[in-house]
C-alpha cells in the first residue's frame, strides 16, 4: 500500500514522543547490534542510532517511498523489506525496536515468539503500538467501513486490528522467556481546534489502505462522512483526543 511520508510526517512531533518514552527504556552496552522493524523514513533511527552511538543499527521497511527519505550515517543502514521477512531471516540482534508497525502485523501470538526468538542472550525487545481498539478514530473508521455502500467495495481490505491487550502481552513476554517486563498505556492527547485536524492525524495512517481502494465518487463520499462522524463525537472546540499507545519493554 503506498505510504505518503510528507502526509505521515505532519504530525512527526506528535508520533515521536511515544518513541522517546519507549528508547529511554533500552539498557546502553558497548557494541549493540540493534534492528528497528518498520522504520518509516528512517528519522527515529537516526534519534536511536544517536542516542546509542557505539551501537550499529539496521532500519527495515516495507515502503520504497519511506526509504527514499532515509538518513545517511555511518553506524545506519537501511533494507527494504517487510517485518514478516526480516523474522524469516537467521539474522539476531542485541536489541529489536519496533515503533508504531507492528501494528500492521497479523497474529500477535504467533508474531511475538517469533520476534522474541531473534534476540541474542541478554537482549532487550522494545515496541510501541498505538491502542487501536480503544482509539475513538478508530473506532469510528472501522464502523464506517462496514457500512453500506461502503462494506461493498472494502470488505475484502478491512483490517481487524492485531492489537491485544496489555494482560495477554505480558503473559506473552513472561512464557517466552523474559526476566523482566515493562509493560503500561499512556495517553498522548492530540488537541485539535478543527475536524480537519483529526481527519489530518489518521488520514496518514490507518486510512491509508482503505483510500488505496475507494474510487470516486465514493472516496468523496466516504471521507464526508468519516468528517461528519468526528464532527459528531467532539461536539465542541477544543477537541481533546486522548491518543492511547501501547509500550512494552523486556530483557531476556
Amino acid at each position: 500500500m503506498p505510504w505518503n511520508p510528507d502526509v505521515y510526517n505532519q504530525f512527526k512531533e506528535k508520533r515521536s514522543a511515544p518513541f522517546h518514552d519507549l528508547i529511554s527504556h533500552i539498557h546502553a552496552a558497548p557494541g549493540l547490534r540493534m534492528i528497528d522493524l518498520g522504520c518509516g523514513t528512517g528519522e527515529l533511527t537516526k534519534v536511536l542510532a544517536d542516542k546509542f552511538p557505539e551501537s550499529q543499527v539496521l532500519g527495515i521497511d516495507s515502503s520504497a517511498e519511506m526509504l527514499a527519505k532515509a538518513p545517511q550515517q555511518d553506524n545506519i543502514s537501511f533494507a527494504q523489506r517487510s517485518v514478516e521477512a526480516q523474522v524469516a531471516l537467521p539474522d539476531k540482534w542485541d536489541v529489536i525496536v519496533a515503533n508504531a508497525s507492528l501494528q500492521w502485523v497479523e497474529d500477535h501470538a504467533v508474531l511475538f515468539p517469533q520476534i522474541i526468538s531473534k534476540l541474542l542472550p541478554g537482549g532487550q525487545l522494545a515496541v510501541q503500538m498505538p491502542s487501536q481498539p480503544e482509539n475513538v478514530l478508530n473506532q469510528l473508521l472501522y464502523k464506517l467501513v462496514h457500512e453500506s455502500p461502503y462494506y461493498d467495495v472494502l470488505k475484502d481490505a478491512i483490517r481487524h486490528s492485531p492489537v491485544l491487550s496489555l494482560d495477554d502481552y505480558t503473559t506473552l513476554l513472561f512464557g517466552n522467556g523474559a526476566r523482566e517486563v515493562l509493560v503500561y498505556q499512556k495517553v498522548y492527547p492530540i488537541v485539535a481546534q478543527s475536524v480537519e485536524t483529526l481527519y489530518e492525524f489518521i488520514s496518514g495512517s490507518a486510512l491509508v489502505p482503505y483510500m488505496e481502494r475507494l474510487e470516486e465518487p465514493l472516496q468523496s463520499d466516504f471521507v464526508r462522512v468519516f468528517k461528519e462522524r468526528i464532527a459528531q463525537y467532539y461536539p465542541t472546540s477544543p477537541m481533546v483526543y486522548a491518543f492511547k499507545r501501547i509500550i512494552l519493554v523486556a530483557g531476556f
